[in-house]
């Protein structure tokens, strides 16, 4: 008797499973690196801070010691190890389990990854600089002088107005690169949307800007779910936009790339709701003004938001006629189609500035353009890792300070990358190429612009995956939860494909 015939082959590995764990382990590195590098009194202000040091028992933290792995104190010892003990855990349920019970696990599972290597170690900086001071544990731009701004506010001042010489800010960096203390170079719903939450804060004495990062983080990963059909897609997604090894850092020590990533994030999944409704045959718009209305929000809280507008304007034309034919004279032709479904987004875009704009134009244009410029007295420098430094490299100009007319060479770059992506959209108007494109378009634009920062890095990279898993959802098909693991669970190829899309409407 043959046996080998009755024995079931071994399930198939998950991909997602070594993404999760590639991820993981480069979040781990990445942000005990920085830690080690950026916070040299860590281990002393966790075994001294009343909160953290009393999270272990006495002779615990006594057995730890004062030395030890990255990142060296025992709380974020403790995170890394239960992080991967959930990773661990993850692995063993894909190769195990099948269905909703293998579902609702790795689900389980990956929250505990997130939240031991993402929003509790953000949670521990943000203690500590509860004990050590405001400029402390903290990025500047995205915490401590959006803190500020919130103050001005409230007092009635205007922030672009103001300077920060007298907050934290002044505290924070470098002295001959704090430029920053006279210029609020983001836009204003970065503070009017954190202002309820400061006031809260004010209450139970006790705020910091990155709570309110954590809060739309959550809610936005919990959307970007919906962005895929494929289960396992969707843990892939999720989990690539929360242990985003660049992103995953600046999210602990607050810059705000993450305020403007969730608002996109919620815009398109609202945009991706209205889809599926038309596919149903429903006619309602109220998905779609939501969708619009996010990310007028987004374009209000930073400029990066603005280079997706041609791509998700195109994503509003998905499936009309109109862009149906290839010829360039259709895009021009679909403007007025565009507007009228993103009103919203311009309404709210509108609200938001304009009065800031009326209030003082001259401060309003000084912080927000002409400082990232380089322009003025206390322009921005020429930093990052792009262009700009065979500019330095070549002696173009004196030092970090001098002013250099990239505008020429964003123009030169930026300009016929924007039109060949909009021409490949129009071919095949799909969230992958949408969110491909943007990426692109920041990297280039960036690259030849005055200073490519390491965070934008991060930024696009959430982009760039959102396009990759959106196609490869595209041609796993959809799936449900007890039918998920059928393709994975023999050597065999499956008997049928899985169910292609219609035509007329794709859901990506």
């Amino acid at each position: 008797m043959d046996n080998s015939a009755q024995a079931p082959a071994p399930r198939k590995i998950g991909w997602d499973v070594f993404l999760l764990a590639l991820l993981l382990f480069a979040v781990l590195n990445v942000t005990g690196l920085a830690e080690a590098a950026a916070l040299p009194h860590r281990v002393q202000d966790v075994l001294h801070h009343p909160l953290l040091s009393k999270m272990l028992p006495a002779a615990g933290m006594a057995a730890f010691g004062e030395v030890g792995p990255r990142p060296g104190d025992p709380v974020g010892l403790l995170l890394n190890a239960l992080a991967l003990a959930c990773l661990l855990g993850y692995g063993l349920v894909d190769m195990g389990l099948r269905g909703r019970w293998q579902i609702r696990l790795k689900w389980l599972l990956l929250a505990g990854i997130v939240l031991a290597a993402l929003f509790l170690p953000t949670a521990k900086l943000v203690l500590l600089r509860q004990g050590s001071g405001p400029a402390s544990y903290a990025h500047d731009g995205g915490v401590i002088q959006t803190e500020a701004t919130i103050q001005f506010l409230l007092a009635g001042k205007n922030p672009y107005v103001e300077d920060y010489v007298h907050t934290p800010m002044a505290e924070w960096g470098f002295s001959e690169y704090r430029t920053a203390l006279y210029h609020y170079p983001y836009l204003p719903w970065t503070f009017i949307f954190s202002t309820p939450f400061y006031l809260l804060g004010e209450l139970t004495g006790f705020f910091d800007q990155r709570l309110v990062y954590a809060v739309l983080m959550i809610f936005a990963l919990i959307a970007a779910s919906a962005l895929v059909r494929n289960s396992r897609v969707k843990l892939a997604l999720v989990g690539c936009l929360a242990l985003n090894p660049v992103m995953a850092l600046d999210f602990i020590f607050g810059q705000n790339d993450a305020f403007v990533l969730g608002w996109l994030l919620l815009s398109l999944a609202s945009w991706s709701r209205w889809r599926r409704q038309q596919g149903e045959g429903q006619q309602s718009r109220g998905w779609l003004w939501l969708s619009a209305a996010l990310f007028g929000l987004a374009c209000a809280s930073k400029p990066t938001a603005w280079f997706f507008a041609p791509f998700y304007g195109l994503l509003l034309l998905q499936g009309d006629s109109r862009l149906r034919e290839d010829r360039w004279r259709d895009l021009w032709a679909a403007i007025p189609a565009v507007l009228t479904r993103a009103w919203p987004a311009l309404a709210v875009f509108a609200l938001l500035l304009l009065p800031y704009i009326f209030w003082d134009p001259a401060a309003f244009y000084d912080d927000v353009w002409r400082w990232s410029a380089g322009q003025g007295e206390t322009g921005y420098q020429i930093w990052g890792w792009g262009g700009s430094n065979f500019v330095l490299g070549f002696g173009f100009v004196a030092d970090r300070f001098s002013e250099w007319p990239f505008w020429i060479t964003e123009l030169l770059i930026a300009t016929p990358l924007l039109l060949w992506f909009m021409r490949r959209q129009q071919r095949q108007n799909t969230l992958a190429n949408a969110t491909w494109h943007y990426g692109f378009l920041l990297l280039a634009f960036f690259y030849a612009s005055r200073f490519l920062n390491e965070n934008y890095l991060g930024y696009i990279l959430a982009f760039l995956a959102i396009g990759l898993l959106s196609q490869v959802d595209e041609s796993h098909g959809y799936d449900d939860a007890a039918s998920i693991s059928a393709p994975y669970s023999s050597s065999e190829p499956s008997a049928s494909p899985p169910p292609k899309r219609s035509d007329s409407v794709r859901y990506v």
